[in-house]
């Protein structure tokens, strides 16, 4: 946290400076404009003061990249280093607990419970990142829950994908011949970024289906509880309906606690059913 009496305006920017330098390896005055809606002068102002003021050295100007990068020496000042910080930016995830500290707005009767993010290196981020802005392939180090082995694997990352519980880059994978989820916290060591992208997203079938999840209350619930269900949730007519595409099915089934076997739970602790269930099972088994 910072030590400087920094009006929060400023520190939002100083923070997104130090986070994207992080975490991408690249930080230019377009990612403030774009950000902020400042001008390219005053992007460059506090680039400039940031390295002036708040943390001398911590920034190296690369004419290869065209922008700053990380020095041999970073230290975070105004951030914690942490890799939910720029993985939040990029899920556009609001912490509301640390605005409403900086905004110093005296509400405290807010608790949010978030589950910790798990593990990542910014040394295996960075490549990622741009190898999926520069579409490359990238030689990783893997380890595999099935058996505990690192392998190594040549992928085309495509996209990167925020669970409540975990961080995946979606890439299609040589050895596989198909497109995997590859988490971000089994890579190993600092991925080698080589040529161009074999596989893009444009060839990933999954990525390319879209699929929609209608969720409708549990069916054993009474007529009353399902009406509160169907309001908690925004239903019309007793109908959530979630657009999204083959890939990322499970995820959001996961994300709102549904189990397949949903009529070996209690319906009070289900709550919630898929309604096109069968359309999408063959989507959950691969």
């Amino acid at each position: 946290m910072s030590k400087w009496p920094i009006r929060w305006d400023l520190l939002f920017r100083y923070r997104m400076i130090e986070v994207i330098a992080l975490w991408e390896g690249r930080l230019t005055t377009n990612h403030l404009i774009k950000s902020f809606g400042i001008g390219r002068q005053q992007a460059s102002k506090d680039i400039n003061t940031y390295l002036t003021d708040i943390a001398p050295g911590n920034l190296v100007y690369d004419k290869q990249l065209k922008g700053y990068k990380p020095s041999d020496c970073f230290i975070p000042q105004v951030t914690k280093g942490h890799a939910d910080e720029y993985l939040h930016i990029l899920s556009r995830s609001e912490d509301m607990t640390i605005t409403f500290k900086e905004l110093d707005m005296g509400f405290e009767s807010v608790s949010m419970i978030r589950p910790i993010t798990r593990n990542i290196s910014s040394q295996v981020l960075r490549p990622l990142v741009q190898a999926i802005r520069e579409k490359k392939r990238v030689d990783i180090s893997y380890t595999s829950l099935r058996d505990g082995v690192e392998v190594e694997r040549i992928i085309s990352p495509h996209t990167l994908v925020c669970t409540p519980l975990r961080w995946h880059v979606r890439a299609y994978c040589e050895h596989a011949k198909g497109y995997r989820d590859f988490v971000l916290s089994r890579i190993r060591g600092i991925p080698d970024i080589n040529d161009k992208l074999v596989m893009g997203k444009d060839r990933d079938e999954l990525w390319s289906t879209k699929l929609t999840i209608q969720l409708t209350p549990d069916t054993r619930l009474t007529e009353k509880q399902a009406s509160i269900i169907a309001h908690d949730y925004g239903m019309k007519d007793n109908l959530l309906k979630l657009y999204t595409n083959a890939a990322l099915v499970r995820y959001i089934l996961d994300t709102y606690n549904i189990g397949i076997n949903v009529l070996d739970s209690s319906p009070q602790g289900q709550q919630i059913v898929v309604k096109n269930l069968d359309e999408l099972r063959e989507y959950l088994t691969y």
